[in-house]
């Protein structure tokens, strides 16, 4: 499903994606630049139809969580010593953003947000049911060893050679000495 005539290639939006709050988003100015304005236009515009983004949609970030994207992305350092704190867009909230922009090239740069985001969750999917299966495999060969264990010690009862019988002395005993 590659396009050579992606208006942003999908790689380069899967690599601004971001793990935050336990969502995959994407940060306000990363989805400006997709979608052609600048970071104060598209806060403008969302503002302007605020009702249009619920917090599923959209959240904007506590100051702790600038800070640690600043310290964990160097393309964010301009964000440093900003007053105003940046917004994260989950997947439905890059869609609303390009239906509030209204241009065409946000509308044609949606679609290919919307495709990063779509084979994220394909790939994420894969990999928990590759993460599943090992562990299957895990209890399978735990059970397994168990098994193997109680087979070696019984193996090894059997061929450790038993000791002979104690031999019962044949005469008389001292019995009696020292009444």
């Amino acid at each position: 499903m590659a396009d050579d005539k992606a208006l942003v290639p999908l790689e380069r939006i899967e690599s601004r994606i971001l793990l935050i709050r336990g969502q995959k988003v994407i940060v306000d100015s990363d989805l400006a630049e997709f979608y052609g304005v600048t970071t104060k236009r598209l806060n403008e515009q969302v503002k302007r139809n605020i009702e249009r983004f619920p917090e599923d949609f959209m959240f904007q970030l506590d100051s702790q969580e600038q800070k640690e994207l600043v310290a964990d992305c160097g393309r964010f350092s301009r964000l440093k010593h900003s007053t105003a704190l940046a917004y994260a867009f989950t997947e439905h909230g890059a869609i609303m953003a390009a239906s509030v922009l209204n241009s065409p090239r946000a509308v044609e740069a949606s679609i290919y947000v919307v495709r990063a985001f779509v084979r994220l969750r394909r790939m994420l999917a894969s990999n928990e049911d590759l993460a599943r299966k090992l562990a299957q495999i895990e209890k399978r060969l735990a059970a397994h060893d168990e098994d193997i264990l109680a087979i070696i010690t019984i193996i090894r009862e059997l061929t450790t050679p038993a000791k002979p019988p104690k031999r019962r002395r044949i005469g008389f005993g001292a019995e009696g000495k020292g009444d």
